[in-house]
């Protein structure tokens, strides 16, 4: 094993989108594991529009990212030294740093079974992403048998996911993407009743609303912006909408570049309930969703779909596609192969 290896860090806060100067590769050792951890090779590394927030230094429900220090997020790792309860050739999942190699305490790694499910689908279907379009569209949404469910950045990791559930429960799925080859995926992989591109989309309030001839009953809201502002306007009476992104603002660099219709009197008026989450308010009930999810995966009522970058010197580039709409599903960068 070499001594040493790279980390990535965060530069400098970005301004608007950020670019390839607000990081910084740095060359460090191979860390030595102390009583109680285990050295871990990275071999999948997700990234995850919601890293934009952490890297501005502002209040919210989870830390900043720190100037000067490593980036971090979900990982898949193969376990290279032995510990007391995992051991050498294990893989596991955990929040680790961007960064080679590893030490970590065992008690935030957890060991996943490959023989369910790819490695990969840990971050992914079977993982947060997966676990957030479940709790966010059954909790908050609670769609109904014959009711219309509108989908925002459909062709995502969670999006696609919320789409699959809705049907699943009898519901008619309209997603909205950002172009032709996601438009095809949803409609004709996933099974959607009606996509939009809202890239080409002359007028996407008349799209929406041909999409969606009796209403929307339930609206999982990923994007915010324009998009969503056009969906409110075709809201049903006790309208449910999961609140579970706003990509569409994560580079904005002011609030008055974020600035659009208000929708308090549209919520009063249909008596709708919009409310915000996050997926670590159903910790105590991640088993339940994963159970259930690994079980309609095995039943061939969900599909997910990958896109992976190879190469650790690739993870920036991958986080800055996921604000072109590069990504199709989950967006992960392969770092190595297991030993």
């Amino acid at each position: 094993m070499t001594a040493s290896q790279q980390q990535i860090q965060l530069a400098r806060r970005p301004q608007g989108i950020p670019v390839h100067e607000d990081f910084r590769f740095e060359t460090i050792p191979v860390p030595e594991p102390q009583q109680g951890e285990v050295l871990v090779k990275t071999l999948y590394v997700s990234v995850d529009p919601y890293m934009r927030g952490r890297m501005q230094d502002t209040k919210s429900y989870v830390e900043p990212f720190a100037l000067d220090e490593a980036l971090s997020g979900g990982v898949i790792a193969e376990v290279v030294s032995d510990g007391n309860h995992l051991k050498k050739g294990d893989i596991a999942i955990g929040n680790l740093s961007w960064q080679e190699f590893s030490a970590v305490s065992e008690s935030a790694l957890r060991k996943i079974d490959t023989s369910l499910a790819p490695a990969s689908a840990y971050l992914g279907i079977l993982g947060m992403t997966g676990l957030t379009a479940y709790f966010g569209l059954l909790d908050i949404g609670r769609p109904k048998e014959g009711e219309t469910v509108v989908v925002s950045g459909a062709a995502g990791a969670v999006g696609s996911t919320v789409g699959q559930i809705a049907k699943i429960k009898g519901a008619r799925v309209v997603g909205i993407a950002g172009s032709d080859e996601k438009i095809d995926y949803l409609k004709q992989e996933l099974q959607f009743d009606e996509a939009i591109n809202y890239k080409t989309a002359d007028d996407i309030q008349k799209a929406l609303q041909n999409a969606c001839p009796d209403g929307v009953d339930v609206y999982f809201d990923n994007v915010g912006g324009p998009i969503s502002d056009a969906v409110m306007n075709l809201l049903n009476e006790f309208a449910r909408i999961p609140v579970c992104g706003a990509i569409s603002s994560y580079n904005a660099e002011s609030e008055a570049d974020d600035m659009g219709p208000r929708v308090q009197s549209k919520l009063i008026k249909t008596k709708s309930l919009m409310q915000g989450f996050i997926v670590s308010d159903y910790s105590d009930r991640f088993s339940e969703g994963a159970k259930q999810l690994a079980e309609w995966l095995k039943a061939g009522k969900l599909h997910y779909e990958e896109t992976i970058t190879e190469g650790f010197e690739n993870i920036p580039d991958a986080f800055l596609g996921l604000f072109k709409g590069e990504n199709k599903g989950k967006q992960l960068i392969k770092v190595s192969d297991p030993s």
